[in-house]
């Protein structure tokens, strides 16, 4: 893995013997998981999928095609419509490699991942002076907050532009079942399928994630290579010494252990704001579950130093930190020479401001360990699709191996339900 995880200053909160007592368990999940006995052993699809697509080839190809035959409208705005693992990932992707000051073209935004009236009718208005294409993503079709986005820019599309509408349109669902399998086969939109043996929060290198990232011109191949490759490393070393997955699921489980029930995904990369919020579900649905599990939460300094700093430094001990860092910015700036101390930056004239940030992030690091909070890292070279596939792969493999360590299904999400079944009540779903 180009991506390397730096376990130096957790040393001071895990011992040797921690590690090989833990050992024989992730070893075991590890089995489970790639000999698919464990639990929800049905939705792990996505163990082998990056190697496997990258060798047929057919799914990528029939991508590159849909972009080709979109690129003839020339759109400006791609909208994505879903919510939880249908958008997260295509979002973080996008995200971490769009400049955060200015539009691209064409941009990727969003809609039916919440119910803000606000938000989705300026979204109507501002889709009213573009040039868009819609894709959705539901394997049902019903699920609340993308089934209302789709009904208002569904109109919105075919008031625009009647007929043609349907070929601005492209569905990603169900291959047999459900509302959405039903409209698309009717209206003929170009449709994808969600694979049946890969859950929402684990589709980030299917069609789900891939088809709205190629459509902005991204590389879903060399996504899908980063993830290939890890997979293999993943899938080839059943140590903790060697695979990095099981060691980080090792430390997040031996220090559930002693009590550490909130893990913290802090970052000095700006861009890396979605990523974390991909990562929260993955592990927030995979591990919540039997009263048990790690609370997953994110933190994007300095920016946090200023609010959530004090907490961490010096507040309840319940944390442990995953710092996740890249090496090498985009662009870097150099701070002006002005010879002149008045705003007392004479100490940093003329260094890099990405060597200011790096220095921020050590002594952030080190800080905390003097605080009590156990620190790991894992350090990124650089932002690009290869990377963010990479790391990608290795949360999910990692988030398996830690819920089979914790004793738990990693593919289940049974108490998503409770507040929709209650939702629907109120609505007054069922008198209809």
């Amino acid at each position: 893995m180009k991506t390397k995880a730096d376990v130096n200053l957790v040393k001071n909160f895990i011992s040797e013997k921690d590690f090989s007592d833990i050992e024989p368990a992730l070893q075991k999940a590890r089995k489970s998981l790639l000999e698919k006995t464990g639990a929800g052993a049905e939705f792990t699809g996505w163990v082998n999928w990056p190697s496997s697509l990258l060798d047929s080839g057919e799914i990528i190809n029939r991508i590159e095609k849909t972009r080709e035959r979109i690129a003839a409208f020339d759109p400006d705005v791609i909208v994505v419509i879903g919510i939880g693992g249908s958008y997260l990932g295509a979002r973080a992707v996008y995200d971490a490699l769009t400049p955060p000051i200015g539009r691209c073209r064409p941009e990727m935004i969003f809609a039916g991942h919440q119910l803000d009236a606000d938000y989705h009718a300026l979204l109507l208005q501002y889709l009213q002076e573009r040039n868009p294409v819609v894709v959705v993503i539901s394997k049902s079709g019903t699920t609340t907050e993308p089934a209302i986005a789709f009904r208002l820019i569904r109109t919105l599309m075919e008031d625009k532009y009647g007929d043609d509408a349907n070929q601005r349109i492209i569905a990603i669902t169900d291959e047999k079942k459900g509302a959405l399998r039903s409209l698309a086969d009717s209206q003929g939109y170009e449709s994808y399928i969600i694979p049946d043996d890969i859950g929402g929060r684990f589709s980030v290198l299917t069609p789900v994630g891939l088809l709205p990232l190629a459509l902005c011109g991204f590389s879903v191949r060399e996504l899908l290579q980063g993830a290939a490759e890890c997979e293999k490393e993943l899938s080839s070393f059943d140590s903790i010494k060697d695979n990095q997955a099981m060691l980080y699921a090792a430390i997040r489980q031996i220090l559930y252990r002693q009590g550490k029930n909130v893990e913290l995904l802090s970052t000095f990369c700006p861009r890396l704001s979605t990523l974390s919020e991909w990562w929260k579900q993955l592990y927030g649905e995979s591990e919540g579950k039997e009263q048990q599990g790690i609370f997953p939460a994110s933190l994007v300094f300095t920016t946090d130093l200023h609010s959530l700093g004090q907490f961490v430094q010096d507040g309840n001990r319940i944390l442990f930190e995953t710092f996740l860092s890249v090496g090498k910015p985009e662009k870097d700036i150099e701070i002006p020479v002005l010879n002149s101390n008045s705003d007392e930056l004479l100490y940093l004239e003329g260094k890099k401001m990405s060597y200011v940030n790096r220095k921020a992030e050590e002594a952030t690091r080190f800080a905390h360990v003097q605080g009590g909070v156990p620190v790991l890292a894992l350090e990124m070279p650089e932002l690009s699709e290869f990377t963010l596939g990479e790391i990608m792969y290795f949360f999910e493999f990692a988030c398996a191996l830690s819920a089979y360590t914790l004793g738990v299904n990693p593919f289940d999400q049974p108490g998503v339900e409770a507040y929709k079944q209650k939702m629907f009540e109120l609505l007054g779903k069922n008198k209809k």
